[in-house]
């Protein structure tokens, strides 16, 4: 029914800092991850109320939108002797990573520096990617979705371009207009080719 708890459902993912000092349980659903305010002080090395106002700020001020930021899973937890059930709010990726850029921590300012790292990788190259991950796909029935098709059908796209057909072009031109049989380029090509006399093209494409 609306509005109630939601269950525990979707793929656990084990998230490990690189140290190997801090692992922690994420909840995988809906192509994000969720987390409570317990794990997320975990994961930044801070306590629940430092979360708790970081998360009260960030709201306030319209950093993300309460609505689809937060969300309740009905989460078992032992409680002394008893296995009780209780209902958990979460935070999904966008206000955890909005946590992360506000506490003061050692975990926080690697958080901070690795996320500087992509977004500055993104800025030069035009792109960021987690080859890990990409080697690494999710398995049958994971719960996890596998965007390397996704991937690949963009850069088919990137490479079909007009401006980057009219480039490869170009290079081909240039590249043809100076062939000279004697150069080791060219003979290094030939060999490649199987003995095939054509214009020199590097090997690279």
């Amino acid at each position: 029914m609306p509005g109630e708890p939601a269950l525990p459902t979707g793929e656990l993912v084990l998230y490990q800092t690189e140290d190997g000092r801090t692992k922690v349980e994420c909840r995988f659903v809906d192509e994000t991850l969720w987390l409570s305010q317990a794990l997320i002080a975990e994961l930044f090395q801070v306590s629940v109320a430092t979360v708790n106002e970081h998360i009260k700020n960030i709201l306030d001020e319209g950093e993300v939108p309460p609505g689809p930021t937060i969300r309740k899973f009905r989460i078992v937890r032992r409680e002394g002797p008893r296995d009780v059930e209780r209902e958990i709010e979460h935070y999904n990726l966008d206000a955890i990573l909005a946590v992360g850029y506000r506490v003061r921590s050692e975990r926080g300012t690697q958080f901070r520096r690795w996320a500087t790292e992509r977004l500055s990788e993104y800025l030069v190259k035009g792109f960021t990617m987690d080859d890990l991950r990409l080697k690494n796909p999710p398995g049958a029935g994971a719960g996890a979705p596998d965007y390397f098709d996704e991937l690949l059908e963009r850069i088919r796209d990137i490479r079909a371009s007009e401006k980057r057909m009219y480039l490869r072009v170009r290079e081909i031109f240039s590249l043809a207009g100076d062939y000279d049989p004697g150069r080791k380029e060219t003979l290094r090509d030939r060999i490649f080719r199987g003995g095939v006399r054509s214009p020199r093209i590097p090997l690279s494409q």
